[in-house]
């Protein structure tokens, strides 16, 4: 029986009260503290420090670190026979933070499983804010303007911690992450961190590692405070990017 019990937090307790994610729960898997607020100073030292909100509408801010965790690295992204037949085909356009608060709101809009979103109205307007100071991203993917596909989260170092991604065509949220992953590349960031492992994104080329070496990664790639700024300023064909 897991005899732990979660931290809770208030709002005015410091960005930094959270306990070490060491003492996470094992069951359910990371659970490590509750409540506080989502104000961008606790947002940003949760996430360089291993630690990101996940919760349902009505209830209180609940705060993770799973152990294992699942990460991506850039150059192991996996592009499938069938993805590069869609892209080959395709006239899609990739967009860069053009239009974060529309792929925020697909992400948060019905699911075909049916399961209701964890992005509540409090998380949207909390990531918004850091998109406004530069922290969050989105990658947008267009069909003749029209925005089909994408993938938002945040930037910090050479860190991406993604936060969700939604398709309106098939395979558009991969095409997304694919175009991510590419900027990232040439940035040489270390990883992007997917929070929790599923067989879908083990198919994307991700992987699971013990809490303790991610956070050991945080440590030392996420030490700049500056927001990144390296996306590419104008459209870019999903053809011409998934080929360099």
């Amino acid at each position: 029986m897991n005899s732990k019990r979660v931290a809770w937090l208030t709002p005015s307790d410091p960005p930094h009260a959270f306990p070490d994610i060491a003492t996470a729960m094992q069951e359910p898997d990371g659970l490590l503290a509750a409540g506080g607020d989502l104000s961008p100073e606790r947002l940003l030292y949760a996430y360089r420090n291993g630690i990101f909100p996940w919760y349902d509408e009505g209830q209180p801010v609940l705060w993770w670190s799973p152990d294992p965790r699942c990460v991506l690295a850039p150059a192991d992204y996996h592009v499938s026979r069938r993805l590069q037949r869609d892209i080959a085909a395709s006239r899609f356009e990739l967009t860069f933070n053009m239009a974060f608060a529309d792929v925020i709101a697909a992400c948060a809009g019905p699911r075909r499983s049916g399961q209701s979103t964890w992005i509540t109205a409090d998380m949207m307007r909390a990531f918004t804010a850091l998109y406004d100071a530069g922290w969050a991203h989105s990658i947008e993917v267009r069909d003749d303007g029209e925005l089909v596909g994408g993938v938002y989260g945040i930037a910090i170092g050479r860190v991406f911690f993604g936060e969700s991604m939604f398709s309106a065509r098939s395979n558009t949220s991969k095409m997304a992450l694919l175009g991510l992953c590419r900027v990232l590349e040439r940035h040489r960031f270390e990883l992007v961190d997917c929070q929790v492992v599923s067989g879908h994104l083990l198919t994307l080329g991700a992987k699971t590692i013990p809490r303790q070496e991610f956070r050991a990664i945080l440590d030392a790639r996420c030490g700049d405070p500056t927001p990144f700024d390296g996306w590419p300023g104008e459209p870019v064909q999903i053809r011409d990017l998934a080929a360099g």
